[in-house]
């Protein structure tokens, strides 16, 4: 085995400073100065050595630990720049009417940063099966007809928050919806030496909205997403009007039917949309003080709303 240079240096150090000494005796005891210095310098160089190697070793379990953790080359760049542009750990609050483009940007934003994004009916259907606590008080409201107060849905969350998935950051879909939710979440996060950290809002005329509301087919167990225009299912078929045959839209992926939400109907959507402002802009105007709000223009191309939610997402944005 070939021993480290610097092992290598140590050993030829010590054996000329032994040398050194060696000629400066007497020509009598030359052969027993020469067999003491070679006594003395195999430990040392044995012990350099050795030093060396273990050096070496400890580096190399070191190196193996980084792969290990961030992978190699350029991998490690970029997951080191993806850390220094958008952590530490990101709580969002992803906000915009229904059609502006939430269900396709945040399982973007998820992928990107590794965050997972929390439905609260979700959480809900979630704790209320696992029986938790908070899940079983849940239960019992639902069950006797009643609505889950703001307390029992933020219990939910510091629940859900803890789990691993968690540890870098979530993005809260359909919560808060009020003012009064908005600072009994601030609270609970306080609580856990956390706090939001970004609010993206999707801003779209809402004329714009019925045409993409009104055209939305979904596949309710994965809740994937269709447009009659805009993104249609393989299979889809048009009539002699022009709309699509009920029979003919069915999942890209499994073939399963699709259905339309029961309020994305014109009529519907004018409701949700006064709702929707009325309980939107305090939120806004909660956060606003804290410099982390970013408005999106979600009336653009997909790679534009994209772009623009890239640089809102940045630690420097403001």
């Amino acid at each position: 085995m070939l021993l480290s240079s610097t092992a290598r240096l140590a050993a030829r150090r010590v054996v000329s400073t032994a040398a050194f000494r060696s000629s400066a005796r007497t020509a009598t005891t030359r052969s027993a100065a020469s067999a003491d210095s070679r006594s003395s310098i195999m430990p040392l160089a044995v012990v350099a050595a050795a030093g060396g190697l273990a050096l070496g070793a400890s580096r190399m379990r070191e190196e193996e630990k980084t792969q290990c953790l961030f992978g190699t080359g350029s991998n490690t760049e970029a997951i080191e720049e993806k850390f220094a542009t958008y952590w530490p750990r990101n709580i969002m609050i992803l906000f915009g009417p229904p059609g502006a483009g939430k269900g396709t940007h945040g399982p973007k934003i998820e992928d990107m940063l590794g965050i997972v994004q929390l439905s609260t009916g979700d959480m809900l259907r979630a704790a209320v099966s696992a029986k938790t606590e908070v899940g079983l008080k849940a239960a019992a409201v639902m069950k006797a007809g009643g609505l889950v107060s703001d307390d029992i849905v933020v219990g939910i969350i510091r629940d859900r928050i803890k789990e691993p998935d968690c540890k870098f950051g979530f993005i809260l879909d359909g919560f808060p919806r009020t003012l009064v939710q908005s600072q009994a979440l601030d609270k609970m996060l306080a609580d856990e030496g956390a706090c939001v950290t970004k609010v993206i809002s999707l801003d779209i005329p809402d004329e714009v909205l019925e045409e993409r509301i009104c055209g939305r087919w979904i596949h309710k167990k994965s809740g994937r997403s269709y447009h009659v225009k805009f993104a249609p299912p393989k299979a889809m078929k048009l009539d002699n009007n022009g709309n699509p045959v009920l029979e003919s839209m069915k999942d890209n992926e499994t073939g399963e039917p699709l259905m339309q939400r029961p309020d994305d109907t014109p009529a519907a959507l004018v409701k949700r949309l006064q709702s929707y402002h009325g309980e939107t802009v305090p939120i806004l105007n909660h956060y606003k003080p804290n410099g982390i709000v970013a408005a999106v223009n979600a009336n653009q191309g997909m790679d534009g709303v994209w772009g623009e939610i890239l640089k809102a997402l940045k630690r420097s944005a403001q």
